[in-house]
């Protein structure tokens, strides 16, 4: 198995590797862009192996000293460190930290924009003056990154050079990981794309309540190497009372209130069987996800777009 890309429509690339699955786009002079996604693209095919060689300190949980020796290992470690009071291993920040050691290619003279998208986390470079809109969707089980043409999404917002966000990431029971909350999205506004994967999984583990209707496995059964073990895992959320979607949600707007307090993320939407909450900076709304083009029930990130 090797890295592979492919060249996109309007200049983006895909990157695969495994499980690894990427969408690389920037703006600027097209030399200095080319250049970077060269780059880019060489650094891709070495992260990979480089975690696959820590992966079993990496399924471990966070504890108070790192051993960890690769930067992108390291800094998975790094974003998950605050939450180590509970179970939490550095693989809750593995997409956004991979989107964040990537992007730092773009970072250069003469790239006005760039976006790294892991399957939904995003790292993202913008030079002073630029912006970008991020794309919502309120299911992740809708959003498919390669879809070919126009995404459909259900709502969108404008990062801005001067706000605290480099990183975007989105997490809840119908993704790519495992949850222990029945959210159906919680995506998440932070300085870095790592650090903003790890808030996400851990609001969205919040966003929980008892009820029958809630189903779980034991991760172990869901998937046999599992970082979680024999922890139940949410594999299907029947559609229960909305009093009960409300309880969920204003436990995870708690967590996520808390988090913002802490100075560990900046805005928080989160979304559960058609009811929302949204967790905004009190003395800057602007910073944050408030600004919504379309619909404000939405909210797992989907796309960047120009």
């Amino acid at each position: 198995m090797t890295a592979q890309r492919s060249a996109l429509e309007g200049g983006r690339w895909h990157f695969n590797h495994g499980p690894i699955d990427i969408v690389a786009e920037a703006h600027g002079n097209e030399v200095e862009v080319a250049v970077a996604h060269e780059l880019a693209w060489r650094r891709f095919g070495t992260v990979l192996d480089e975690l696959v060689g820590e992966l079993r300190l990496l399924r471990q949980p966070v504890g108070e000293a790192c051993a960890l020796q690769g930067p992108i290992a390291r800094r998975m470690w790094q974003a998950c460190a605050p939450f180590r009071a509970g179970f939490i291993t550095p693989m809750a920040a593995v997409a956004g930290a991979v989107a964040q050691e990537l992007i730092a290619f773009y970072q250069r003279e003469g790239i006005e924009r760039a976006w790294i998208n892991n399957g939904g986390d995003i790292a993202l470079h913008l030079a002073p003056g630029q912006s970008a809109r991020v794309g919502l969707f309120a299911d992740l089980a809708r959003f498919d990154l390669r879809e070919r043409g126009p995404l459909t999404t259900d709502g969108q917002f404008e990062l801005r050079a001067e706000m605290p966000v480099r990183g975007v990431a989105t997490s809840g029971w119908r993704g790519r990981s495992f949850s222990l909350g029945i959210a159906d999205s919680v995506t998440v506004l932070a300085a870095t794309a790592a650090e903003a994967d790890a808030a996400a999984t851990v609001i969205a583990n919040a966003v929980n309540v008892e009820d029958a209707g809630i189903h779980r496995r034991p991760a172990s059964e869901c998937k046999d190497d599992s970082d979680l073990g024999d922890i139940p895992v949410t594999v299907d959320v029947e559609t229960l009372a909305p009093a009960q979607v409300q309880r969920a949600l204003e436990a995870g707007a708690a967590r996520a209130m808390a988090l913002q307090r802490s100075g560990l993320i900046g805005s928080a939407m989160l979304v559960c069987q058609g009811q929302w909450r949204l967790v905004e900076p009190l003395s800057s709304p602007a910073s944050g996800i408030s600004a919504l083009v379309n619909s404000p029930q939405a909210a797992a990130v989907g796309s960047v777009f120009a």
